[in-house]
């Protein structure tokens, strides 16, 4: 058999491994310690390559020199994923400091003393008490992510500077 130059694959990221400074798009899934999936990407999710934090580190090590089309599949601890639940995080407030009539579900944004802005999700009210918890909702969990290259391709100045993966359609934040 005989290729044909326009058999060949054409796009940028058809030979290009991932290396730090790449964005890569890719589809995930998250699994419970049960292996019950517990989120998936409809869209691919872009991420810059390279220690800025854009993805769990030990996915982002498994990642490293895979191409288009490559599985990883990687276990995370807890510290490695959500962090441990944080029982200092779990607070019982009185209803009346909440600006609306509270219900289990509904989230708020506090912020710390540090300066930093923490969300808290409403876990149960009773009696004139309300239970937030600024825990992420997964964290104490081991998680199984696994995830399909998508696409890889240089970032731009702009994305390095910034640290981060812009949108298809320019500067997104």
């Amino acid at each position: 058999m005989t290729l044909k130059p326009s058999c060949l694959p054409t796009r940028e990221d058809s030979f290009m491994s991932i290396a730090k400074n790449s964005v890569v798009t890719l589809h995930y899934e998250m699994y419970d310690a049960n292996d019950q999936l517990i989120d998936k990407t409809e869209e691919p999710i872009a991420y810059l390559h390279g220690g800025y934090d854009g993805i769990f580190p030990l996915v982002e090590e498994a990642l490293q020199d895979k191409n288009v089309g490559d599985v990883v599949d990687v276990t995370l601890q807890p510290d490695d994923a959500f962090g441990e639940q944080d029982a200092e995080l779990i607070r019982i407030e009185p209803a009346d400091i909440f600006p609306v009539e509270v219900q289990a579900g509904m989230m708020f944004e506090a912020d710390t003393p540090e300066g930093d802005t923490l969300v808290f999700r409403v876990t149960d009210v009773a009696d004139g008490k309300v239970v937030v918890d600024g825990n992420h909702p997964l964290a104490g969990m081991k998680i199984r992510f696994k995830a399909t290259v998508d696409s890889i391709r240089e970032a731009t100045e702009e994305e390095i500077s910034h640290g981060h993966a812009h949108g298809e359609h320019g500067h997104h934040h």
